[in-house]
């Protein structure tokens, strides 16, 4: 059985909360998780488990904390909330934050294997940020919505990587899919596209929610992190 508790990530500018889930067996590689623009949500913390579930050691940090905010409430006004949230975000701060969680996470006892990135939505593209500037061992990134915006970081994301995108995306044209797809090619790179799914896929608690791509994009996520950050004798 999995466990989910709270703990304190120290930062330059105080504690940032976040949300550590554990393995049955209790130990195991690392897993960064980063949220999509409504923080910590159900969503967030069921794919943590998920996560948990496979083997891995989970921290969710709270990268919105500088604002107050944990996660949106859910409601009519969620969208609207979380777009709101953006433009008051401090970036470099939440990069910055994004790797003191991920010195926090590396540190921890549990933690005895390689230690990886996976982000959704507003997270995918702070994991990329992050894999630009620090050394990860694997990164996921689900729709990062600032990629279109960090491709110039493309060469110093040497971590393998596996990226993943609906072709039907409404703030991501698939124009801007391809181009991404282009600047982040490599030999240790992998991407996924899913006709038909729309931004937010893999989020059942929202409309835009594509059941055939979210099941699709998640085996595929599992094969990369069992080869990337294997569990067992030769992860952890």
């Amino acid at each position: 059985m999995t466990t989910a508790s709270r703990v304190d990530v120290p930062t330059t500018a105080g504690d940032m909360p976040a949300h550590l889930w554990l393995p049955e067996a209790g130990s195991g590689p690392g897993i960064l998780l980063l949220q999509e623009i409504f923080g910590i949500s159900r969503y967030v913390e069921q794919r943590a488990s998920d996560l948990a579930g496979l083997g891995y050691v989970v921290l969710a940090p709270e990268i919105f904390w500088r604002l107050g905010v944990s996660k949106v409430p859910e409601g009519p006004d969620m969208l609207e909330e979380a777009m709101g949230l953006l433009p008051r975000l401090d970036w470099d701060a939440a990069v910055d934050d994004a790797a003191a969680a991920l010195g926090h996470l590396r540190g921890l006892g549990s933690v005895t294997g390689p230690v990886g990135a996976l982000g959704f939505c507003f997270g995918g593209g702070l994991g990329f940020a992050l894999a630009a500037r620090e050394p990860v061992d694997a990164l996921v990134s689900y729709y990062g919505s600032a990629l279109p915006d960090l491709l110039g970081l493309s060469p110093q994301v040497t971590a393998p990587s596996l990226h993943q995108f609906g072709l039907a995306d409404s703030y991501i044209p698939a124009d801007t899919v391809a181009r991404i797809e282009d600047a982040v090619a490599g030999p240790e790179v992998e991407f996924c596209t899913y006709e038909g799914a729309d931004h937010a896929f893999d989020n059942p608690d929202l409309p835009m929610h594509h059941p055939e791509a979210s099941e699709q994009a998640w085996a595929a996520t599992e094969r990369f992190l069992a080869t990337r950050l294997p569990v067992g004798p030769a992860g952890g």
